[in-house]
């Protein structure tokens, strides 16, 4: 019900991350596997491409390092002129524009479904709605107690794979990291969505994403497997920590004009308030790269712990990447 749930349900292609950084890695494997398992376990899914636009001249020049990065990941893209963008989706604007054959979009709920079920065969015991409320290091292992409106119970646990998302650096404090020296403090990061009118729908057949920003990779255009239109994310830092997903009305004249660079013929109008989501960044705002924590934490004395944190975009896409690293970590 978290970052799981809420964004753009995207099948990233690898494209922007710093080549053999962990994000660059895992996405690419990631995507392969995430296409995979959605065909043999029938969640739905479309790789229906995307388009990257410069939509004035002036941005043409920021498409070559995208182009650059993306070919050292060893993830395929096509140069477009401003012709072809345009004969590729007529309605975007585009002085000219990478295609990505590799990115698509996917059921997230339909995919966690499929993966819970797995676990759920496998002999896993799912207990939602409770608060971890303490990790203690024992000698076989850990005990990690979880709190409920019933009271409080102590699990224990030869190993922990600490994936809380937003709260990531809350359970490694817990298990007596100390997250600001290990760089795991955490910034939520807003991102809200607008829905477009049904007539928008027609406007694009792909994803349409524009030049990637310092923060965010933009407010781009979502097509979704019913074939809706949502313009979003925005950026917004939440230095409260608290979750808070409210989609504001007033953020829509910025919305307005975030989705009219890419899809001119988007009026005010057409946009509505959808969903939001929030990020677990360890980036500040403005601040440098920060690429995934994926860590055997047996060096700071805790062994059989392993530590995800600032698993944003593109967690979803990597997520069975990931998973498969922390196996071998497991395995040894």
């Amino acid at each position: 019900m978290e970052t799981s749930s809420r964004n753009s349900q995207v099948i990233h292609a690898g494209i922007y991350y710093p080549a053999g950084s962990l994000k660059a890695i895992l996405c690419v494997e990631g995507r392969d596997r995430l296409y995979a398992f959605c065909r043999s376990h029938d969640v739905p899914h479309d790789r229906i491409g995307k388009l990257i636009t410069a939509s004035e001249p002036t941005e043409l020049r920021a498409l070559d390092a995208v182009e650059k990065t993306a070919r050292e990941n060893g993830v395929p893209l096509e140069r477009l002129s401003a012709e072809q963008a345009c004969r590729l989706e007529p309605h975007v604007r585009s002085a000219g524009g990478l295609f990505s054959p590799e990115s698509g979009i996917v059921d997230a709920h339909a995919l966690m479904d499929r993966l819970l079920a797995q676990a759920l065969d496998a002999g896993a015991v799912f207990v939602p709605r409770v608060a971890v409320v303490d990790v203690e290091r024992a000698s076989d292992g850990y005990r990690v107690a979880v709190e409920d409106a019933a009271g409080t119970e102590t699990i224990a646990a030869e190993r922990v794979v600490n994936a809380a998302g937003l709260e990531a650096d809350t359970i490694a404090a817990l298990a007596g990291i100390d997250v600001d020296a290990a760089g795991y403090r955490l910034h939520w990061c807003k991102g809200s969505y607008f829905s477009a009118a049904p007539r928008c729908a027609r406007l694009v057949s792909r994803l349409v994403y524009p030049i990637p920003g310092k923060d965010s990779l933009g407010v781009h255009a979502v097509v979704d497997l019913g074939g809706r239109l949502r313009f979003g994310p925005d950026v917004e830092y939440l230095p409260e920590r608290r979750p808070d997903y409210r989609v504001d009305p007033a953020r829509l004249a910025a919305f307005g004009a975030a989705a009219r660079r890419i899809l001119p013929d988007v009026r005010d109008e057409d946009l509505e308030p959808d969903i939001s989501g929030i990020r677990p960044k360890l980036q500040s705002p403005g601040g440098p790269f920060r690429d995934f924590v994926v860590a055997d934490e047996s060096a700071r004395g805790l062994p059989g712990f392993y530590d995800l944190v600032g698993i944003e975009s593109p967690g979803l896409t990597a997520a069975l990447a990931i998973a498969e690293r922390i196996a071998r970590m497991i395995r040894g």
